[in-house]
């Protein structure tokens, strides 16, 4: 089975032999293009097309040709649609028959949405060699571990040899370091053939640093009225904007149609900045759905708590997007777990757990509510979404990497409230997300690592160090003069999993603890939340400061409910009339007034989380 993505940009193999080359260069004197012969280099003139294009067809060039752009007679660039860098960012483009790659996963259709359970992780990190093929030896753990869908931090190809991904400069190209296009679609084959789904983290809010050669040729991609935390915004709404925008339309579409995979998360879209409308979030996910369907599935980060991009149409299908990365339900977790509630914490300082219950129940804590730490209004009514909308987890590449030391839950927090918030997260309606080695409490950190260039280090070390000195919960924590630096490469081999640890009783237990809820979630959880909305049979009821209840009506009729003890004295709470589905282990529960109560009340010793289902 062969798969090819249309589009005007980059290198195009023609069917009957030949290389049609396309560059949009607005503002550009002269374009050539530059084919790499050997040892020696061949300078072909582009033509206009209008508009600021140019292009020009090569009758002998076809899949593995070498080339450049020069911009003026003078600057040798690689073509921003490059799809594939194999000298990395500065070097040359190689030319890519997407046709060349025979696929095997033809029958392939993705799980259904409420099957998700996602594991996120780094190619770099995940494995010793850190490449795609390395990671087709981790897929078959990851299936037994009760995942169902794998989920790719960033491969765009970026500068250096190493880096989280989100300072991508060539965003059609996967990272040479990793290995070659046809490895990364193989990889996908071999998750498909073992039932895992495959998703991409995709970054449309800025370009990295360094290695980008667009504003010499090109500056409509960039918009300096409006300022990103990384620097100017790519342009989604000025001159020359139409294009900008076909650029990273076709760029999700490639990565969808081209590569297969099964849905795509957008990095902090809150910094895709846009002011006309239909904006460009709402206009990717038109685009993708009328091209491609539902059979794909798109996730937004974005920390406004936005509401309009969820909502289901009159038919019942999905709204624009499928689900967001829900931030106030890791906060509250976090805030309860480890007692942390400076910085973003701060808005779930004074009732985490009634926090937690609302957003557990309702998606977000924040739903219009003035928010303290951001000074301003944040989200909207949430009644009426699918409860499925919201991504559920306790860590991810950033609420564990954005710390000065990289260091993941378990090193911050007691055992038994970690597992707490474990048992809670796994079990929810709401689709988990694991970050990869959180299943075992992995003793790898997972630092901030980058390989930008020398020029720059300075300020990103800089940068990090002003940052987290600002903030006093990380300053009375820990020695910030230690933290590891990000252009250090033991700083980045540091990150690499120990798998090897597994194996330790500590370490197994975690990762048993974790195969069992994700085995109760798929018998007797997923069956049951097709189709539920927040608002339908939905709710909570608080059970002293640090304790609470909460309840779903799921679609077969049953009630699903959660009864949690977040602190450290015991709670009294109503519980239901049935045998608990899954119970903190060692927790003893006990009547907490006598038999003859309207209502029989229960002791719940600290930290202890029973679920139960029932009529």
């Amino acid at each position: 089975m062969k798969r090819r993505h249309e589009m005007n940009f980059g290198a195009k193999v023609l069917p009957g032999g030949g290389v049609l080359f396309r560059l949009w260069a607005p503002a550009a004197k002269k374009t050539e293009l530059c084919l790499l012969r050997g040892a020696g280099r061949e300078f072909i003139g582009m033509q206009a097309a209008g508009g600021g294009w140019r292009s020009a067809v090569v009758s002998d060039a076809g899949h593995g040709t070498l080339y450049f752009y020069r911009i003026n007679g003078e600057l040798l660039v690689p073509d921003p649609a490059s799809r594939f860098q194999p000298q990395d960012a500065p070097g040359p483009s190689e030319v890519i028959d997407p046709e060349a790659f025979d696929w095997t996963d033809g029958q392939w259709r993705a799980r259904p949405w409420e099957e998700a359970v996602f594991y996120e992780l780094h190619v770099g990190a995940a494995t010793d060699l850190g490449t795609f093929d390395s990671l087709k030896g981790r897929l078959d753990y990851i299936a037994d571990l009760g995942a169902t869908a794998i989920q790719i931090m960033p491969v765009n190809s970026f500068p250096g040899s190493r880096n989280w991904g989100y300072d991508g400069v060539f965003l059609f190209a996967p990272k040479s370091a990793y290995g070659r296009p046809d490895d990364l679609k193989s990889l996908i084959c071999e998750a498909h053939a073992r039932g895992l789904m495959v998703f991409l983290d995709v970054v449309y809010n800025h370009f990295g640093p360094k290695d980008n050669y667009l504003g010499f040729y090109a500056p409509q991609f960039f918009a300096s009225r409006h300022v990103t935390p990384w620097g100017d915004a790519v342009n989604f709404d000025g001159e020359g904007s139409k294009t900008v925008r076909e650029f990273f339309l076709n760029n999700a579409l490639y990565w969808l149609a081209e590569y297969n995979f099964d849905g795509l998360r957008f990095d902090a879209t809150d910094w895709i900045i846009d002011d006309t409308r239909p904006d460009f979030l709402t206009e990717m996910a038109f685009v993708i759905r009328a091209r491609l369907g539902y059979g794909k599935y798109l996730i937004i980060e974005n920390d406004d708590n936005p509401v309009e991009y969820l909502r289901q149409d009159e038919d019942g299908r999905p709204g624009l997007y499928n689900a967001v990365w829900n931030e106030d339900l890791h906060h509250c977790l976090h805030a309860l777990a480890t007692g942390e509630t400076g910085s973003y914490y701060r808005d779930y300082k004074r009732k985490p757990a009634f926090s937690l219950a609302r957003s557990l129940t309702e998606g977000y804590a924040y739903q219009g509510e003035w928010s303290a730490y951001r000074r301003e209004k944040r989200g909207g009514p949430t009644k009426g979404l699918y409860s499925t909308s919201f991504v559920a987890f306790i860590q991810n590449h950033d609420q564990v990497g954005n710390r000065p030391m990289g260091d993941r839950i378990h090193v911050i927090a007691k055992p038994e409230a970690v597992r707490a918030i474990t048992e809670i997260f796994l079990l929810s309606p709401a689709p988990p997300l694991i970050f990869m080695g959180q299943e075992y409490n992995s003793e790898s950190p997972f630092p901030f690592f980058c390989d930008i260039s020398s020029e720059l280090a300075p300020q990103v070390r800089k940068g990090r160090l002003e940052y987290f000195s600002r903030r006093p919960m990380f300053r009375k924590r820990y020695k910030l003069g230690l933290m590891p630096d990000p252009f250090a490469e033991e700083t980045y081999r540091a990150a690499k999993l120990d798998f090897e640890r597994l194996s330790e009783p500590s370490h197994e237990s975690w990762h048993g603890l974790y195969r069992r809820l994700l085995e109760i979630r798929k018998k007797e959880i997923i069956p049951r939340i097709k189709g539920m909305r927040i608002g339908e049979g939905t709710g909570f009821a608080m059970c002293g400061e640090r304790a609470f209840r909460a309840w779903w009506r799921l679609d077969d009729g049953n009630i699903l409910t959660l009864a949690a003890n977040l602190g450290g004295q015991d709670a009294e709470c109503e519980l239901p009339d049935c045998p608990p589905l899954y119970q903190t282990e060692g927790s003893v529960v006990g009547e907490a007034c006598p038999a003859d109560c309207p209502k029989p009340v229960y002791r719940l010793p600290p930290w202890t989380v029973m679920w139960f289902i029932g009529k």
